[in-house]
């Protein structure tokens, strides 16, 4: 049998007598959200590592991640461009909804490589 002292035993018997005590937050609500919505929706880790063409089917990069911000909900598309096979490319972040989806390969109206290189070069942070 243990021998509890002090604090640490007035603590553990509290938590047993009432183990809701130990809890920090409350679940206030449930969302159910049907198979079959779910189904209508990407997978993430098929995006990542999808390429990216424009309306004439030109390359202009590959999804290299996605970012969820944590502020407003908005789903950041990070960008491989230039570069081959991973050597001299640099990524940058657009707007998940400017991509357009035909046939599990993203469009990205308007876009070309020259044009994407433009865009401030996306770094992460330390966190």
């Amino acid at each position: 049998m243990l021998k509890h002292t002090g604090a640490a035993a007035l603590a553990f018997l509290l938590v047993q007598a009432n183990p809701l005590a130990a809890q920090t937050a409350a679940v206030t609500r449930v969302t159910v959200i049907e198979p079959a919505t779910v189904m209508k929706g990407y997978r993430a880790s098929k995006i990542v590592g999808a390429s990216l063409v424009n309306e004439a089917n030109e390359s202009v990069g590959k999804i290299d991640d996605l970012v969820i911000r944590a502020d407003d909900r908005v789903v950041v598309a990070i960008v491989s461009v230039g570069g081959f096979l991973g050597v001299g490319d640099r990524l940058v972040a657009i707007p998940y909804e400017s991509i357009a989806w035909r046939d599990n390969i993203g469009v990205l109206p308007g876009a070309t490589k020259e044009r994407m290189k433009t865009f401030p070069a996306f770094t992460y942070a330390s966190r």
